[in-house]
């Protein structure tokens, strides 16, 4: 199964965020989603799965959570969109990935068998932060992730 993963929008969805995700079976959005109307613009590419950051705080944001656990392709996954706020070892709960955004810095990276994953921003570039989401391919092999840069 292939998983687009992005984060930090901020209400811009990229022609070219549009054609990475193309293909893929699933979305996750790991918040700072910025405006209504961006989560149906992904889901006429696939399911969807999304959660709030915090500059999600209008009307329209209040039916998605703050932290999500779900299970695709029998691989656990948790999102939040700040990673600072993990109180828990996900290892203990069982959860292969956590998914995060917030910090607009790119990170694939093993920490005690769970893959801890963050698409970068795909919105407005931050200073000289790349533009970024990611593919998660999730399969008998375990999760396995990689960066997509959306513009040089």
């Amino acid at each position: 199964m292939r998983v687009g993963v992005i984060s930090d929008t901020h209400g811009l969805l990229r022609p070219e965020a549009i054609d990475a995700l193309e293909g893929c079976d699933h979305i996750l959005h790991a918040g700072d989603i910025g405006r209504d109307g961006l989560i149906g613009e992904l889901e006429a590419i696939a399911p969807v799965t999304a959660i709030r950051g915090n500059v999600d705080t209008e009307g329209w944001a209040a039916r998605f959570l703050e932290t999500v656990e779900t299970e695709l392709a029998g691989t656990r996954i948790h999102m939040r969109h700040d990673l600072k706020t993990l109180g828990f070892d996900p290892g203990e709960r069982n959860i292969a990935v956590v998914v995060s955004g917030h910090s607009h810095k790119p990170l694939i990276e093993s920490r005690g068998g769970v893959l801890f994953l963050n698409p970068g921003a795909a919105g407005k570039r931050r200073f000289r932060l790349p533009v970024t989401l990611a593919r998660l391919d999730l399969g008998p092999a375990g999760p396995r992730a990689e960066l997509v840069h959306l513009i040089d």
